[in-house]
Order: C-alpha cells, then structure tokens, then sequence
C-alpha cells in the first residue's frame, strides 16, 4: 500500500463512528504554560516513545513542521540493538520515534500536546494497549536542557489539571542514543493500512489528529522513503 491509499482508508475512518474503531478515545488537553523558544531557522529533534512505533510515527508523520520522523529505539544500554533484541525487554530500550521538526513552523511544546492527547495514553505503565512490557513504555528522551525544562512543566501542568483519571508515568530522561529501527518498521502504517492491528490501534490516532488538530494537520505524511509514497 502507499500513501494515497492511506488516506483513503483514513477518510473512511472518520466516516465510521468513533467508538466502532477507536481502541483508546484521545484526551482534550491544554496547550503546555511553557513552550520552548522559536527559531527563526534549522531544525530540531524530539525523541519520544508511546508503545508500539508504527502508530506514534504515523501521527507525526501526518504533523505540518515535521519533516521526517524515524522509528527506532532508545533509552537502552545496548548499542545498535535488533527488534527482537528490544522485544526481549531485556535491553532496556523503548520502541521510539525520533521526530526531526522545523521550530519556526510547530513548537517542541505542540508536539508534546499532540504526543499525550492523540498518540498515546501516557498514563499506562510499561504497556500501551494490547502491547505489554518495558519497551512499550511512555517516555520524553530530552535533546536540550529547554525540552527537558518544557516537558517536566507540561507533566506537572497536566496532573496538576486533572486530565487524566490516573497520573501521568511517562519517563523523562536525557537522551543518550537513538538507534533506528530495521527498513520494514519505516512507514509501516502507510504500507499495511488494512491490516488488522493498524485499523484497531493506529488509523484512529491518525483520524484524533485530523480531528483534534486541524491547524496543523498534513493530509500526506511525510514518509522515510520516499518510494513508499508512490
């Protein structure tokens, strides 16, 4: 499948109601109190894991202001781990996506938002839906002293809300490494969007983005090869 036919099946998503394909309804939340600073130019990267990568990808993929986002691995201490080495769990690895963004176009804070109301339920501990275990955990790996700053004040504003009927458990730690993950993981929504888990898990985070965040909204995702958008 390509990109075309993604959006197709999107579009027919949206046309269904939403408890029929939603597995975890999206939260409304506020935009973060402090936000990193704009840039008037180059780029800039976020590194965050929220269970399975094809889904997490996906969204961002679909985010005007990113314009390239990797499925991968990090938090771990093994260095170029394999996915079967991950989903071991005993690497100590999270199944990520490192998002590579223009600051002048989305901010890291916008990012955030659209990470803990549409990409993922950051109130599951070492699990996101169907998908159990350490790798499958919710975590912000910070680049920059700011992101970790905006991050630590956006989890304190959101419990401090009440958003969520539990608190948040998403881990906050400094990046050491990002490993990407295997050519078949990159733009797996995209390719396989009839298949099963992708229609229960992932396709309705894509249609919660639609929704929820139309100003920044992306009919086509910006994909990691560009072949896979023919």
């Amino acid at each position: 499948m390509r990109a075309t036919t993604l959006t197709v099946v999107v579009a027919a998503t949206l046309a269904l109601p939403l408890a029929a394909n939603a597995a975890e309804d999206a939260v409304e939340i506020p935009a973060p109190a402090v936000d990193a600073s704009v840039a008037e130019s180059g780029m800039a990267k976020a590194i965050l894991a929220g269970g399975c990568f094809w889904g997490v990808q996906a969204v961002f993929q679909h985010t005007e202001g990113v314009v390239n986002a990797v499925s991968g691995y990090a938090g771990g201490g093994l260095a170029n781990p394999t996915y079967g080495q991950v989903t071991s769990g005993l690497t100590g690895h999270a199944e990520s996506v490192e998002i590579t963004y223009d600051p002048s176009v989305i901010t890291y804070g916008k990012l955030l938002q659209i990470f803990f109301s549409v990409a993922h339920d950051p109130t599951q501990l070492n699990r996101q839906g169907p998908d159990v275990g350490t790798q499958y955990r919710s975590a912000i790996y910070t680049v920059t002293d700011e992101q970790k700053d905006v991050a630590a004040a956006y989890v304190a504003q959101l419990d401090e809300a009440g958003v969520y009927p539990k608190p948040i458990v998403t881990e906050l730690a400094p990046l050491a490494a990002f490993y990407p993950a295997e050519d078949y993981h990159q733009d797996y929504a995209t390719l396989h969007p009839d298949q099963p888990y992708i229609v229960w898990n992932d396709l309705p985070k894509i249609v919660n983005l639609r929704t929820m965040f139309p100003d920044v909204w992306r009919e086509t995702p910006k994909l990691v090869f560009a072949e896979n958008a023919t």
